[in-house]
């Protein structure tokens, strides 16, 4: 038993090479889901000792994590770390995520942005200081970001939960979900790399947050 790291990726091939092999230095088994790139991501990869899933079009975040889980689940992993491919996450840190997930009993411990909260501009730093707040309030989870997607989510998690989002809305989704059934969620401090990654993430605030803030409204 042992735990994979997943990586979504979408017309990321500026950054997927970089990404991915800082992840396989880390000795964890690397899965790539290419998410209908245009730009020749999935090419990048070529010669690596990794995995790699190719979407046939662009199906969203969580699309790709899905198809993440299943893999991860189908090789009979313990637990999934995810990272995004532009390049924000420490994924030398992964290892350490995993560890304090597994001996935490968590079902989802995430790699935690919070200090680095206001070196993030406009709307980013206000939504997640207010996510957060609203997430907390609601659950009860002692946690201080609830947005990042550099996460440790062990098997039995994945198992159990049905999930549905296809966007950036899967990762608010899986949150709920895991508070509704009762499960283990907490936070580590990993400081991103790149406290505001708006330059290389496919993020769109207005859209992706609105659809977020939906999914809080459903799962309430």
């Amino acid at each position: 038993m042992a735990t994979c790291i997943v990586i979504p990726a979408f017309d990321a091939a500026g950054t997927i090479l970089e990404v991915a092999r800082e992840a396989l230095k880390t000795g964890l088994p690397v899965l790539v889901v290419d998410d209908g790139s245009r730009d020749g991501t999935a090419e990048k990869l070529s010669g690596l000792p990794l995995s790699l899933i190719s979407l046939g079009e662009n199906r969203g975040k969580g699309a790709a994590l899905k198809t993440g889980f299943r893999w991860a689940l189908a090789n009979r992993f313990d637990g999934v770390i995810t990272a995004d491919a532009d390049g924000q996450h420490d994924v030398a840190a992964a290892p350490r995520l995993a560890t304090a997930g597994r001996d935490g009993g968590f079902h989802i411990l995430i790699g935690s942005r919070n200090s680095q909260f206001g070196q993030m501009a406009g709307i980013r730093s206000s939504w997640n200081r207010f996510g957060v707040w609203c997430v907390q309030r609601r659950t009860g989870f002692a946690i201080d970001d609830c947005q990042s997607g550099f996460r440790y989510y062990s098997a039995a998690l994945l198992r159990q939960l049905k999930l549905e989002g296809q966007g950036y809305d899967l990762e608010m989704e899986v949150l709920l979900k895991a508070w509704r059934g009762g499960l283990k969620v907490g936070t580590l401090p990993v400081p991103p790399r790149v406290a505001d990654g708006r330059p290389t993430s496919h993020y769109r605030p207005i859209r992706d947050t609105w659809k977020i803030c939906m999914t809080f409204l459903r799962y309430m």
